[in-house]
C-alpha cells in the first residue's frame, strides 16, 4: 500500500512498537506486525494485531493495570492457563 502520510513510498511487512494511552493507563507493545514506510518510517499495525491489543488494553484497564510494557504474542502463540472458578 501506499503511505498515506508521506504519499511517497510502498509499504512493506515488518514491525512497530505501539504505545496506548488512556487515563492513567500506558500500555507499550513492541514488535507488533505491521506495513512499515521506507521513506517517513509511519507503519500501520495489522488489523488483527490492532484488534488484539485493544483488547489487551481494555483487559487491563479493567483490572486497574497503570503500565504495561511487553513482546508481541500472535493469539495462536500465547500459552492457554485453565481458568479457576472463584465459586
Amino acid at each position: 500500500m501506499k503511505c498515506l502520510i508521506c504519499k511517497q513510498a510502498e509499504t512493506y511487512p515488518g514491525v512497530t512498537t505501539v504505545t496506548l494511552e488512556r487515563g492513567g493507563l500506558t500500555l507499550v507493545v513492541k514488535k507488533v506486525p505491521a506495513q512499515v514506510c521506507p521513506n517517513c518510517g509511519e507503519a500501520y499495525a495489522d488489523e488483527n494485531a490492532t484488534s488484539q491489543l485493544l483488547e489487551t488494553a481494555g483487559e487491563m484497564a479493567r483490572i486497574g493495570t497503570l503500565v504495561d510494557v511487553r513482546q508481541y504474542m500472535p493469539p495462536e502463540t500465547m500459552p492457554q492457563y485453565p481458568v479457576k472458578s472463584l465459586n
